[in-house]
């Protein structure tokens, strides 16, 4: 097999309901300028997370197999609800041929650095992943005696999926009146928070000089489907990778809600040079 990372460029594919893929997609793009880059979502079917378990997981297969037929080398999950519920499903009809990777909130790093400092992490979840035995899991088995608290953030991802100023803000106010005062840690559980990462810091500033540390998992599973795809990191390498969107396994445009965000303007800049 030649070495993947000689080859001028990777595809990697992701999926989620909405706009919650674009930071692990920016992710991708920011390492590797010159990948591919196949975004599935479902307007059709969103949001996810009020569904049972196996209709998630439907929808989740619909754009996996949309995403899958553009012949990716790796595929990202990058949504945590279907993560939980669907990966199971996708890794036994696509791999080993097309790698899955799923999306785990960043609770590890987290507690590791809570480790280190001693002091609290709080989790920005949403309502139903909060207190979920999913999350109780994930703290159990890799908080390691953290002062952990979970705070739900109503409204928070739809509001993002909306693209509204004044409801994302409103959001992140809430979460933050329910977020312990002063906490350094914070885990990001829902991959669309990361992309008001800067609105949710400056919430928790306070009176700080600096608020506190956002770990999230773009960077990761990014890092993630870059090794399983047989690539690596090339952030010099030539600005050449194409963007293609299917919209519930119709091709479409980057919706105009993304471009609200650093991360959608970056795929669209690029995206626009390349012609």
């Amino acid at each position: 097999m030649p070495d993947r990372l000689q080859l001028l460029s990777v595809k990697i594919a992701l999926l989620d309901s909405g706009i919650g893929l674009l930071a692990a997609a920016a992710a991708v793009r920011r390492a590797r300028p010159d990948a591919d880059l196949v975004l599935s979502c479902d307007p059709d079917g969103m949001p996810w997370g009020p569904r049972e378990a196996e209709d998630i997981t439907a929808h989740a297969l619909q754009c996996a197999r949309a995403a899958a037929a553009h012949q990716p080398d790796a595929l990202i999950v990058a949504c945590n609800t279907a993560s939980v519920h669907s990966l199971p499903a996708l890794r036994a009809e696509l791999e080993p041929a097309l790698p899955v990777i799923g999306t785990v909130p960043a609770v590890k790093p987290a507690a590791a650095a809570a480790a280190r400092t001693g002091g609290p992490v709080a989790i920005w979840a949403t309502p139903a992943t909060t207190g979920s035995p999913y999350q109780r899991r994930l703290i159990e088995e890799f908080g390691h005696g953290a002062d952990i608290t979970g705070v739900p953030c109503h409204g928070l991802a739809d509001a993002i999926e909306s693209g509204d100023e004044r409801r994302i803000d409103a959001a992140v106010a809430a979460a933050a009146q329910r977020t312990p005062q002063g906490v350094p840690t914070v885990v990001l559980g829902c991959t669309h928070y990361e992309l008001v990462g800067a609105r949710i810091r400056e919430a928790l500033r306070g009176s700080r000089t600096e608020g506190p540390v956002l770990h999230g998992s773009a960077e990761a599973v990014a890092a993630q489907a870059l090794r399983r795809a047989g690539g690596g990191p090339r952030p010099d390498a030539a600005p050449t990778g194409s963007l293609t969107v299917l919209h519930s396994g119709k091709a479409a445009a980057l919706p105009r809600e993304a471009l609200v965000y650093a991360e959608g303007r970056l795929l669209a800049a690029e995206s626009a040079a390349r012609g």
